[in-house]
């Protein structure tokens, strides 16, 4: 694409200026009608689909609500069980102990009277196939279609489903009935799934005890009357498990995709990669996800009409922009053909053109009246050009210049230093190498932003220098959290407030006096705070005479932005404090390290 790119720039490159002014105007013309009728289909499918999806979930919702009226009379069929006291009663009777020649049946009477019980409750029920109820000692007896309850239905004691993970579910659910989206009795029915409730003693609501469990096999046909069918797809998945369970599928070319997904999601993203689409909804009686498959080529045959009607307006259109851009073609470059005649004129010295009558009054004639202006001030451009490039490199000297100044002077300081040492003074040697600690410090490497930790080495640099001064008149202190140690600040942003304590509020104070600085993080702030005991101040409006001060509190705003604040209080004789607070991520050179500002 970029090779051919670069052909046709070339190619046009060679063309005359009429012959670009026309590409230019037919691909402006004609590129944007096919991309009109582009859009206008992409518009008309996406509609349809948008219009499909939105009555396809109300379809689903509609299904939904059907399939639970149909699941709640199985609920309701369960609660009439559980809350009949003779089948309670047989229940208990059928857990007392026996010998082991009575252990593998029931009581002739128990199985006769419970078959009674659920063949009253079941003659209205035409989805249920089948309904085993199990007492506490897992002793069974079936009632229905013995397809769906596997050897459940032999009348015999099954331990073995104490340890199923569905009893497990059931006794979990304290009573609550539950659906799952298999037969949990029969596996290999196919056209089954189970809805269990576990039984509880009626008599005893305080602390009832469980009696047994009840176990319905519900027909999958149930969702057949649900769905309202066409051609369509339907399908309902249980996922509440570690897999899918599918609970209902009338399209059996869906099966490999449905046994391949490993989860819901995949499912769904499975079917939209085969071009179907897909509405889902939660049904509130099982929680199962009701599934609305849709061919997108089902959809995409109307808006396929659409897509002709705009190809042929759009191809008419295309041909009478042709025709136009070559008219106009034309008509552009007349005049710039006129400006390039008076540019060969204008190089050769003629001048003649200005006295052209027939271009006195056009735009083009215009330009090529600034030609000769253009020429003077290009000759006062190149003068100026000379000079700046002197001045830049003056510039440059002076600057390589101030870079040998500092390295000369922590030499110098550092020669002061040894020979402090071999002559044993020690005062001068700590005052020499504070005093390079500054320099060093202040310049940082030319970067606007230091650490904190190195900040506060500077403070205390510049403490050692002032008490050699003023015979350690003053006491330096800070507490400042260690989680801020490491953070980036503006360099000369703390120094220069503990310098306004030194020579504003201790150094006039007779006797010795404290500056203390403390950093936190409170809210999302930094917060710093210097605090002298010094003579403090009454007016605080002499503050904004001076420079420190003054300095400090436009760089704050600068860098940090409108959210920080420089605080002053102070009282006099007393002392002054000076509190700065600002976020870390307001600054506006977040990059400065990089960039080197």
């Amino acid at each position: 694409m970029k090779n051919i790119l670069i052909k046709t720039k070339g190619k046009l490159k060679k063309q005359t200026v009429r012959n670009r002014y026309f590409v230019l105007l037919l691909s402006m013309s004609v590129l944007p009608l096919f991309l009109l009728g582009f859009i206008s289909f992409q518009i008309a499918k996406n509609t349809l689909i948008q219009n499909q999806l939105k009555t396809t979930q109300e379809h689903l919702r509609t299904s939904s609500e059907v399939a639970d009226l149909l699941l709640r009379n199985v609920v309701n069929m369960e609660r009439l069980i559980a809350w009949n006291k003779e089948a309670a009663q047989e229940l208990k009777e059928s857990a007392v102990q026996r010998t082991d020649k009575q252990a593998e049946i029931f009581n002739e009477d128990t199985p006769k009277q419970l078959r009674n019980m659920l063949s009253s409750y079941l003659i209205d029920t035409q989805d249920i196939d089948s309904v085993c109820i199990f007492n506490r000692d897992f002793r069974s007896f079936c009632y229905g279609n013995s397809g769906s309850m596997g050897d459940f239905d032999k009348n015999k004691v099954y331990s073995s489903v104490s340890g199923s993970d569905w009893y497990k579910k059931t006794v979990k659910s304290n009573g609550k009935p539950l659906f799952f989206g298999s037969n949990v009795l029969n596996n290999n029915s196919v056209s089954t799934f189970s809805s269990v409730k576990l039984l509880k003693d009626p008599s005893n609501l305080i602390r009832p005890e469980i009696i047994g469990i009840l176990v319905v096999n519900i027909k999958t046909s149930l969702y057949t009357k649900a769905f309202n069918k066409d051609q369509n797809s339907y399908l309902v998945i249980d996922s509440s498990g570690t897999d899918p369970v599918t609970v209902y599928n009338d399209s059996p070319r869906m099966l490999p995709i449905v046994n391949q997904s490993e989860d819901l999601p995949s499912l769904i993203n499975e079917l939209q990669r085969k071009h179907y689409l897909v509405s889902q909804y939660s049904n509130q009686t099982t929680g199962w996800t009701f599934l609305h498959l849709v061919p997108e080529k089902a959809l995409v045959s109307q808006s396929n009409q659409i897509g002709l009607v705009t190809a042929f307006i759009s191809s008419i259109m295309a041909f009478v922009a042709l025709f136009l851009s070559f008219y106009l073609s034309g008509t552009l470059t007349r005049p710039f053909l006129q400006l390039k005649a008076m540019a060969m004129e204008w190089g050769k010295g003629v001048g003649a053109w200005a006295s052209d009558k027939k271009l006195q009054h056009d735009e083009i004639a215009a330009i090529g009246s600034t030609f000769k202006q253009i020429s003077e001030e290009n000759k006062d451009l190149n003068q100026r050009l000379i000079r700046s490039r002197l001045k830049e490199k003056e510039a440059e000297l002076s600057a390589l210049q101030a870079q040998i100044k500092p390295h000369f002077l922590y030499n110098t300081l550092d020669l002061m230093y040894w020979k402090a040492i071999m002559h044993e003074n020690h005062d001068l040697a700590n005052m020499s190498i504070a005093l390079s600690e500054t320099f060093k410090l202040s310049l940082n490497n030319g970067n606007e932003l230091i650490s904190v930790s190195k900040e506060l080495e500077h403070i205390q640099h510049y403490m050692t220098i002032q008490n050699m001064r003023y015979n350690h008149r003053f006491c330096y202190l800070h507490t400042v959290d260690s989680e801020l140690m490491d953070k980036k600040i503006l360099k000369l942003l703390l120094q220069p407030l503990v310098e306004n304590a030194i020579y504003h509020g201790l150094e006039p104070k007779l006797g010795e006096g404290t500056v203390s600085l403390h950093g936190a993080i409170r809210d999302g702030f930094i917060i710093f705070t210097v605090e002298d005991d010094g003579i403090g101040m009454e007016d605080l409006s002499i503050t904004e005479s001076g420079y420190g001060l003054k300095n400090v509190r436009e760089r704050l705003a600068l860098y940090y932005g409108p959210s920080s604040e420089l605080g002053i209080f102070s009282k006099a004789n007393e002392g002054t404090k000076i509190e700065i607070k600002f976020k870390e991520e307001a600054g506006m050179m977040s990059n400065v390290e990089s960039s080197n500002i």
